[in-house]
């Protein structure tokens, strides 16, 4: 049995489940993984699944890395034999085990050190809030004073990622979004009782009614409530570009669910975070975690922001360790198309 598959495959949740059948009903279960896309015009990267042996079972997934795909006779020889074992072990993903051996051995012994921690054990990442009607419930500053909006049912927010400084959302960062007129601002109204007038008046425009009718906005009560508004310890880029990116909230912002919402569990202060947030290790282990996007962007799902390791304190390393593991965050980058 053969197939061109979607490179999801190697990350993806219906990617262990699928795997494991097709173990427990093959002799030989061969995935082909392709660096350089099979379909340029596609956004898709695309693997190759080859199977034989129909009746039988097997305990590994041989796996096999190619830059580019040139017709062959027969398989290619498979460069790596998974475990099944160790392929659970890395939560079902094979991505893993198509950077360089000698890197990913070091990246499992380093993981395993005491001061190295899951991020779930220093923090959690959510979704932010979803309006239902971005457009409506954003408002620029000239907008708001336009229609007279109270400051107490204006929050600051961060609607996208790219809106992020490099390290701090401060109240100088605030004060250039509003300074350029940016729609920052959230209509928030929980627990805001009676609406004042302006607010009514803006709620009732053909903008308003428009709102109202949205899926989001209909299915709650009353319908202008955006609910699950919270001011996180910092933010988390969802998607990125060389790195996902970790940004303190001294301004006390809010934001929508195009960042994760970042609490910090008691004890741990957010600079601590930052500074194993940007180490090699680390932005290996989000590499792994993490999955590609298309455009050599790098995605981090709530789920997957948990498993990311973070080195509490500097582990001592050679230096041909330290170029092992920048060799290999290079080589994870180079998979999903990150020049």
């Amino acid at each position: 049995m053969a197939f061109v598959v979607p490179a999801e495959i190697g990350h993806a949740t219906y990617a262990e489940p699928l795997l494991a059948a097709l173990c427990g009903h093959f002799d030989r279960v061969h995935i082909i993984a392709v660096r350089e896309k099979l379909f340029p015009a596609l956004s898709e990267d695309c693997w190759l699944l080859h199977c034989a042996g129909f009746g039988g079972r097997t305990e590994e997934i041989l796996l096999s890395a190619l830059d580019v795909f040139r017709p062959l006779e027969a398989p290619p020889q498979e460069v790596r034999r998974v475990g099944l074992a160790t392929w659970r072990q890395s939560g079902g993903r094979l991505r893993k085990f198509l950077l360089p051996e000698r890197g990913v051995a070091l990246y499992d012994r380093l993981i395993g050190l005491p001061n190295v921690r899951r991020f779930s054990e220093l923090a959690h990442a959510g979704v932010g809030y979803v309006t239902g009607a971005n457009d409506f419930f954003h408002l620029r500053p000239t907008e708001a004073q336009f229609w007279g909006l109270p400051p107490q049912v204006l929050r600051v927010t961060v609607r996208k990622g790219e809106q992020l400084p490099e390290r701090c959302v401060d109240q100088r960062t605030v004060r250039n979004w509003i300074a350029n007129d940016e729609p920052v601002l959230l209509l928030h109204l929980l627990g805001v009782s009676p609406l004042p007038t302006p607010v009514r008046q803006y709620l009732e425009t053909d903008a308003g009614q428009d709102a109202k009718e949205t899926y989001k906005c209909r299915n709650r009560k009353p319908w202008y409530v955006v609910p699950d508004v919270k001011s996180p310890d910092a933010f988390l880029s969802y998607m990125s570009g060389l790195a996902p990116t970790l940004v303190a909230n001294e301004a006390e912002c809010v934001c929508t669910n195009s960042v994760h919402a970042v609490g910090l569990a008691p004890g741990f202060k957010i600079a601590d975070v930052q500074r194993a947030w940007q180490t090699p290790l680390c932005q290996l282990s989000c590499e792994i975690e993490g999955h590609p996007l298309g455009g050599g962007m790098l995605k981090l799902e709530p789920g997957e922001v948990a498993n990311v390791r973070l080195p509490l304190s500097s582990p001592a390393i050679s230096r041909a360790d330290a170029a092992t593991l920048e060799e290999t965050l290079t080589e994870a980058r180079r998979w999903r198309h990150y020049a």
